[in-house]
């Protein structure tokens, strides 16, 4: 019988980028964003605080973009700060690339089992899914989720008795399945 995993996030993942004012490597998404408007030309930019000073930062959403250019709500929940939507511009490749700055996940997701039935189980089919674009080793998923060590888990896959289509040891953010067996 195939078990569902889901990994979730539980809050905003922080952002890794140098502070110009205190030099330290990490800020917290504030939820909060800022429009400017140029005539009928909209700069949209979501702010962030430095988690060691409180300054702020603005990371590039959108720049010189026409207002009809825009999909319908989108203005609207820019202007209500929309927390859903910081949460799908974090994830959004292109704005990661054009502002230079990558996501920090420790502490922000954890790890849905859907109950323990699983845990007296012979034989394992798992499928893992994942609800947001959060980087993790199949590894450490399978250890939380059985409640072994990552040296359990590598010795059971090196004898294969845990078995899956994609690297165990490489961080992962797509969906996936495995079987283990005991």
């Amino acid at each position: 019988m195939l078990t569902t995993w889901v990994v979730m996030p539980t809050c905003l993942p922080t952002v890794r980028r140098r502070c110009h004012v205190c030099g330290a490597g990490r800020f917290r998404a504030s939820g909060k964003f800022r429009v400017n408007a140029h005539h009928k030309l909209l700069d949209i930019w979501l702010l962030a605080l430095c988690t060691a000073c409180g300054e702020t930062v603005k990371f590039s959403v959108r720049e010189r973009v026409p207002v009809r250019s825009l999909r319908p709500g989108f203005l609207d929940r820019l202007h209500d700060n929309d927390l859903g939507l910081t949460a799908e511009l974090l994830q959004d490749p292109a704005v990661l690339r054009h502002n230079r700055i990558a996501l920090d996940w420790d502490g922000a997701w954890r790890l849905d089992t859907g109950g323990t039935e699983h845990l007296g189980q012979e034989v394992a089919d798992v499928s893992v899914r994942f609800a947001a674009r959060i980087p993790v080793r199949p590894v450490r998923l399978v250890a939380d989720g059985f409640g072994l060590s990552r040296g359990e888990v590598e010795r059971l896959a090196a004898e294969g008795k845990l078995v899956s289509a994609v690297r165990l040891d490489s961080r992962l953010s797509g969906d996936f399945t495995f079987a283990l067996k005991r």
